[in-house]
């Protein structure tokens, strides 16, 4: 069957100023309704009825959605023509979209969609996508048309910010394209950036999309940036959805060609050295060639069109209030799966993507903002041999099921994606939208894997994992994992740590005598804990840990012998002693013993600069992703 695209809309401006539903003027009061007393403003949920009937995921296909843009790109021998029809490409795909302000649904974690192109020529154009992070979203995909050498990789990353009476979502990330037909032998290479895009008048007044700011496309071969600005428009100057730009020479400065127009009808390009001004692409004039995506008893329960169904069909039939709850219960499933990740140890990894190889060198060296590519090597010596390559890799094509050879490869996890997959369970389960959410039992269904790829395509109760001994292996095994650090759960001779406190344990589940302590209920906490240290001086009458002073202290994980000594003979003496003389020897201690000689300095390290973390996700996560 066919991709959901809209291709009865090609963007004229009457259309996107049409108020398709009457709850359109309520958005002010649905978001009001929503707001308490300390509410926080990134977790608000907009209404279903600005929702478009498809994923992030799908909606990426529009830019491939035209055929007759893209494949005459890798037969140009002229390099100044060739990165021309590159912007064309690039400009052709804005204007599909659906009447009215919509924003597609926000992928969940692990959601997949492929497709495939039939082009007049009897080739093909093949697409894998998959949602590689929720928080922050990112969503990666993977295109090419192996008899055209045409190769894209691509993150999208959006980040949403409210600004009075508008929604921005702010388009991060890059797309990469390559024309494998000429360049050296990793092609030739285009980087690509994205406008932004502006949801006005979602608190009063119509509401109105348009995509706003700079974009670019860049060929550091060729030497050639494309800078083209999508003009919003002003209170009183300018019009909807205008274009502007120049394409100039990077080494000397000159400007070679304008552009100007409409994104969603006429563009018109100019060359300077001659004056010729000629039609670059005309929306109105052409329509888009949707792709073919297999039939929805052929997909698996995380792919894009199958796991949204329901949600799809009850925003098109405009039953707001069906479509609010199928598309909770999704979103409720991904909280639920990031709980049991948390109580179990698991790491989360892409099932089809993986990091970029970006250090000196590396085959990915400079591509940092893709950050997930496809985990296979395209590689083949015909078109054929790369199809086939492709197809090994997930089910595209219609009839086409998932086979032995497909499993995920072995790999391993960085520190950086261990940390952030962990990050991203934490604040899926700190969301405010959680409360009063019922956690179905779920099985450790993934056995004694510490990733998780996505294998499973459905939660499974929580149970504890089984106490075994440590596997000391140096290499990794196929569907596991290489354990980075200490597992979350804790010594067997401490306590389970709890689910997080807004995905209540459920009641009626038996649990095992291992997991409580002295017959105790096992509480649920409000984060995942973490072990306390002991205090560095202890005091005499404090008790024991380990003793029942003042009630059972249950340490995790038990002190050793020689250690719990020093720290409770003599008052502790014997701890403090060691200290003292770390103390003295360590930087510092300006005129005193030890000061000349420091055993320790931490002044090279903490001089360091430290890597910035993006901390700045908690936006409303979410024009492009308010409801996660």
């Amino acid at each position: 069957n066919r991709s959901s695209v809209d291709e009865g809309s090609v963007g004229g401006t009457e259309d996107e100023m049409t108020v398709v539903e009457p709850e359109q003027g309520n958005v002010l009061s649905h978001i009001i309704s929503q707001l308490r007393p300390g509410a926080d403003l990134s977790r608000v949920v907009l209404p279903t009825f600005i929702l478009e009937p498809r994923s992030m995921l799908e909606r990426i296909t529009n830019f491939m959605a035209h055929p007759e843009t893209l494949l005459p790109m890798a037969e140009i021998e002229d390099p100044e023509e060739r990165f021309v029809s590159v912007v064309k490409f690039y400009l052709s795909g804005w204007h599909i979209k659906p009447p009215g302000v919509k924003k597609p649904l926000n992928p969940i974690l692990g959601e997949t969609f492929t497709c495939a192109w039939e082009y007049p020529d009897n080739t093909k154009g093949y697409y894998i996508s998959e949602q590689t992070s929720h928080h922050p979203p990112k969503s990666s995909y993977f295109f090419m048309a192996p008899d055209h050498g045409i190769h894209i990789d691509g993150c999208l990353k959006p980040r949403s910010r409210f600004l009075g009476n508008s929604a921005a979502s702010l388009m991060e990330g890059i797309a990469i394209l390559r024309l494998k037909n000429w360049g050296g032998p990793g092609g030739e290479k285009y980087i690509l950036t994205q406008p932004n895009m502006y949801a006005r008048g979602i608190l009063f007044g119509k509401m109105k999309y348009e995509l706003g700011d700079h974009s670019f496309v860049r060929c550091p071969e060729l030497g050639l940036t494309a800078d083209i600005e999508f003009k919003t428009k002003g209170y009183f100057t300018g019009s909807y959805n205008a274009i502007g730009g120049t394409i100039k020479n990077d080494k000397t400065g000159e400007i070679l060609y304008e552009l100007s127009g409409m994104w969603t009808g006429e563009m018109d390009i100019k060359n300077l050295a001659t004056g010729r001004k000629e039609v670059l692409f005309d929306a109105q004039k052409t329509k888009p060639t949707p792709p073919l995506v297999r039939p929805l008893e052929e997909q698996g329960e995380r792919e894009s069109q199958k796991l949204w169904y329901r949600t799809a069909q009850a925003v098109i039939a405009r039953n707001h209030e069906v479509a609010t709850d199928e598309k909770t219960a999704v979103e409720d499933m991904q909280r639920r799966e990031a709980a049991a990740r948390l109580a179990d140890g698991v790491e989360w990894r892409p099932r089809y993507f993986r990091e970029v190889r970006t250090g000196p060198g590396e085959s990915e060296e400079g591509e940092d903002g893709l950050d997930w590519i496809l985990n296979a090597d395209i590689d083949g010596a015909t078109p054929a041999e790369k199809s086939k390559q492709i197809l090994s890799v997930i089910p595209i094509l219609p009839g086409q099921i998932f086979e032995e050879r497909m499993k995920i490869p072995p790999s391993r996890l960085s520190r950086e994606s261990t940390r952030h997959s962990r990050l991203q369970d934490l604040q899926a389960l700190n969301d405010p939208s959680v409360v009063g959410v019922s956690t179905a039992p779920v099985t450790n269904s993934h056995g004694d894997d510490l990733i998780d790829f996505s294998q499973n395509q459905a939660p499974a109760p929580i149970q504890l994992p089984p106490q075994a001994a440590p596997i000391h292996s140096a290499a990794p095994v196929p569907g596991h994992a290489v354990p980075r650090g200490p597992p979350v759960h804790p010594a067997a001779s401490g306590p389970v740590p709890a689910v997080a406190q807004r995905v209540p344990v459920n009641p009626g589940a038996p649990v095992p005598q291992s997991a409580t302590t002295q017959g105790a209920p096992v509480n649920p906490a409000p984060y995942a804990p973490v072990p306390q240290k002991a205090p560095i001086h202890p005091t005499p009458n404090a008790p024991v840990p380990g003793t029942t002073q003042g009630g059972p202290v249950h340490p995790t994980p038990p002190l050793p012998a020689d250690l719990l000594a020093a720290r409770v003979n003599s008052g502790g003496r014997a701890q403090r002693e060691v200290e003292s003389t770390l103390a003295e020897t360590a930087t510092g201690n300006n005129g005193k013993p030890g000061s000349q000689s420091p055993l320790l300095d931490f002044h090279k390290d903490l001089g360091q600069s430290l890597r910035r973390e993006d901390t700045n996700t908690k936006s409303i996560d979410e024009f492009v992703d308010a409801e996660g």
